[in-house]
């Protein structure tokens, strides 16, 4: 199966977040694909922006705004890994601390992707 997302380029930026005691059926390349899509659905619905809808288009981008949107998508595709079961976990309040991490991590960078004047930098890199 090949990684089809756009804003996350390869299985690497997601399986990093995911932590090595995440579930391995959830980190795997089925699961982190599907992750990573509807994290992209999220960012465009959120920002009410769809940001690239191709690779090629992605690769377009200034390289801050695909590191950005990489960080995100690969931030709220983690915890969705992480959420698909806990067991692999020391404690439920490890797979929680890395919960909250990430989701602090999303929030802030879905808080830059939504403000409408950074978004015209942010296709362009310049105001």
């Amino acid at each position: 199966m090949a990684w089809d997302s756009i804003y996350v380029l390869t299985e690497v930026e997601f399986t990093a977040k995911c932590g090595a005691k995440c579930s391995a059926t959830s980190k795997g390349i089925a699961y982190g694909q599907m992750y990573c899509l509807q994290a992209e659905a999220l960012i465009n619905c959120a920002s009410r922006h769809v940001f690239a809808s191709t690779i090629a288009a992605f690769a377009a981008l200034p390289a801050s705004t695909r590191y950005l949107l990489s960080e995100v998508t690969s931030d709220i595709a983690a915890i969705y890994a992480i959420e698909y079961d806990l067991s692999g976990f020391t404690t439920r309040t490890e797979a929680e601390d890395m919960i909250n991490i990430l989701r602090d991590a999303a929030l802030r960078g879905l808080s830059i992707l939504r403000d409408k004047k950074t978004q015209t930098f942010l296709m362009t890199g310049t105001y």
